[in-house]
């Protein structure tokens, strides 16, 4: 599957991606446009839109908190994994403006931060934060393990 999304991307838009490739679509493709064009894009391709306005898998509101595309993908495909639902805590407070969010999402908003900064694209952004997903959720999976 093709998925698409607005490019120059930071904390959600590379956490969606990881996502997908890992509990969605394994050959998963993303296509990086300018916002305006997410919705053409999507028609064209063929390609499932994410993290953009107007579209299903986007930031909405939930119980009066607001919810990111990452919870969007989460939602839509039914996921349960309490370990990435850790993850998506984390993202969630990382991309949003949450009250009390985990202490470890000011730390993933600096690292995507800095990921930014040195990659050349958004291809090689997702390349090279990728490992830290995995980290991040082999994290979760521990902290998740030491509670039951």
């Amino acid at each position: 599957m093709k998925w698409v999304t607005r490019s120059n991307a930071h904390v959600d838009r590379i956490a969606c991606p990881w996502l997908i490739r890992k509990f969605v679509d394994s050959q998963a493709e993303f296509l990086f446009v300018p916002a305006s064009m997410v919705k053409e894009v999507a028609k064209s391709e063929g390609a499932i839109p994410f993290d953009a306005p107007g579209i299903e898998l986007t930031h909405y509101e939930e119980d009066g908190h607001e919810r990111v595309s990452f919870d969007a993908i989460i939602k839509k495909y039914g996921l349960k994994d309490p370990a990435l639902l850790k993850v998506a805590e984390i993202v969630r407070g990382a991309d949003a403006k949450i009250a009390e969010a985990p202490q470890e999402s000011a730390g993933l908003k600096a690292v995507a931060e800095g990921f930014q900064a040195i990659a050349k694209d958004d291809h090689d952004n997702i390349s090279r934060q990728f490992p830290t997903y995995d980290a991040l959720y082999a994290f979760c999976k521990l902290a998740v393990q030491k509670k039951a």
